[in-house]
């Protein structure tokens, strides 16, 4: 598997669940990898993989990972915004504490601006592939998660005025989304846990009646980054086991 052989990719929230499953599948396919958290991860540095911790609100944190990558490695070709939070506690707007709301904003969205500010200079070189993490809820809302549908809807459109920017570039940066419906993440295993009957209701909700695996997204993720997608750009690629069909 050397789909990425010789391709340097930087993914963020790298440290678990689809980002952790997107580290591995790039490494498998040859790639060299950073990995980017707010906080320190398990993984040792080697000479394909380098662990980071980032802020994704920060301007000057993504400057520093960039610089950073593009110093041990020379160049950056792919980049995977897919740092994500999720509401502390389901609210109504009028209930939403505005604080909870600039968080998710700030991560979700701002993360996803300044990943493309500064991930489409540094490529603006050689060209390159960006993928943005959407979700499901760019598309269909659910009440009390006003500050999550904002900002994954946000994304989608965030992304196709990107991919129109990228497109104008010479050469060319492709700028794709792909939006997973629910995931078996330590995010959702933990509500599983807490909220009794939340996982039966919710993949009685799914055509596909279960929930996905971090490594189906990840699928998805290397398939855009890839060569073979070369014509893709501004596409927003779902993968909900049917859920968004209903």
């Amino acid at each position: 598997m050397t789909r990425l052989h010789g391709k340097i990719a930087l993914v963020t929230g790298g440290g678990s669940g689809i980002g952790a499953a997107c580290v591995a599948r790039f490494l498998a396919e040859g790639a060299c990898v950073v990995s980017t958290d707010v906080t320190e991860q398990s993984g040792l540095a080697s000479p394909t993989f380098l662990p980071l911790v980032h802020d994704v609100t920060d301007p000057a944190s993504w400057q520093d990972v960039i610089a950073r990558t593009t110093e041990v490695f020379g160049r950056l070709d792919i980049l995977v915004n897919n740092a994500g939070v999720s509401m502390r506690t389901p609210a109504t707007i009028m209930d939403t504490d505005f604080a909870d709301w600039r968080r998710i904003i700030d991560v979700n969205l701002d993360g996803v601006f300044l990943g493309l500010k500064y991930g489409m200079r540094a490529m603006a070189p050689t060209g390159g592939a960006i993928v943005n993490m959407g979700s499901i809820h760019s598309f269909v809302a659910i009440p009390k998660a006003a500050g999550y549908c904002a900002s994954k809807g946000g994304v989608l459109l965030l992304t196709r005025t990107a991919a129109l920017e990228g497109a104008a570039m010479t050469p060319p940066v492709r700028v794709n989304s792909v939006h997973p419906g629910y995931v078996r993440t330590p995010l959702v295993d933990h509500r599983a846990d807490t909220v009794e009957g939340w996982l039966p209701a919710i993949e009685a909700k799914i055509p596909a009646r279960r929930l996905a695996r971090p490594e189906e997204i990840a699928v998805a993720v290397l398939n855009l980054v890839t060569d073979d997608a070369a014509y893709m750009t501004g596409s927003a690629v779902t993968i909900d086991g049917g859920y968004t069909i209903l």
